[in-house]
């Protein structure tokens, strides 16, 4: 896969969810204790919907549902790709077989066309997907522009938030990246989700064992990783649901037990 195909399938598929609910009750969350609870003024459940990689038209339409919205307006935020034009047209197709209202807001703007503020866009929305790239220039684009803190604000407004590569990491503390030269290696994030996460883990070769070497050196937390097409569903900071757009696609708890690294395997639900 050449990196114009690999910005267009991981910046991103219809969905619906068997009305059986998993057991999640052993899912090793991470220690949040010194995370505060939620209290007023939140009135509404904020929600994030992560994929490894390929968020496609089925996490589109999970979104969607999560929103509980007719017709939701879906607004695609390429920062990570550049506003890459092939990411942007494959978005737009994806959502084609969907009932929603799709939007982009691209990052790489002037204020004579761009009219309306990041707030008075992105607040408007009912979901936004993040797209994948580069997520250390993602990181650094949002802050000098101040879409971190208008993300924040979507989130705490109940707004769901999502997307794959990229799109997922941005959400935790850190994560492992390929937005550096030569090597992978940590990039820090939003933090709106403690702990780390790992997205391709099946896909590239070096994301696990690095994963799991930092996690269990103490250089990074512990956190959630996965497979190219497997998700997971938090509301607030908890994992709510696994799932997958593939057979065989998983997602993991990765921690230290007893000065060792364990990985647990976290089944999903198949989305269809």
């Amino acid at each position: 896969m050449d990196r114009r195909d690999f910005l267009a399938t991981t910046a991103l598929g219809t969905a619906s969810l068997a009305a059986a609910r998993l057991p999640f009750a052993d899912l090793s969350p991470l220690d949040m204790s010194d995370t505060p609870p939620v209290t007023a003024p939140y009135a509404v459940t904020r929600k994030i919907l992560i994929c490894g990689g390929n968020f496609n038209r089925t996490y589109i339409g999970y979104m969607a549902q999560l929103t509980g919205r007719k017709r939701p307006r879906i607004c695609y935020l390429p920062t990570a790709s550049a506003d890459d034009a092939t990411g942007i047209v494959y978005f737009y197709e994806e959502c084609a077989a969907l009932d929603v209202e799709p939007r982009v807001q691209r990052s790489f703007i002037e204020s004579l066309t761009q009219t309306k503020g990041w707030d008075e866009v992105l607040l408007s929305m009912d979901g936004i997907v993040v797209s994948g790239g580069n997520t250390l220039n993602q990181q650094a684009i949002w802050k000098a522009q101040g879409i971190d803190v208008v993300l924040k604000a979507a989130w705490d407004k109940g707004i769901v938030l999502g997307g794959a590569s990229a799109g997922s990491l941005c959400w935790f503390e850190e994560g492992t990246t390929d937005s550096r030269p030569k090597a992978l290696s940590i990039v820090k994030c939003l933090g709106f989700l403690p702990g780390s996460h790992s997205p391709h883990y099946d896909a590239e070769a070096g994301r696990r064992p690095l994963y799991q070497k930092l996690i269990g050196d103490g250089s990074m937390k512990p956190g959630y990783a996965c497979d190219n097409n497997a998700g997971i569903y938090f509301e607030e900071t908890t994992a709510k649901r696994i799932v997958s757009a593939r057979d065989g696609a998983t997602a993991y708890f990765v921690s230290v037990v007893d000065g060792k690294v364990v990985e647990k395997a976290l089944v999903p639900e198949r989305l269809s």
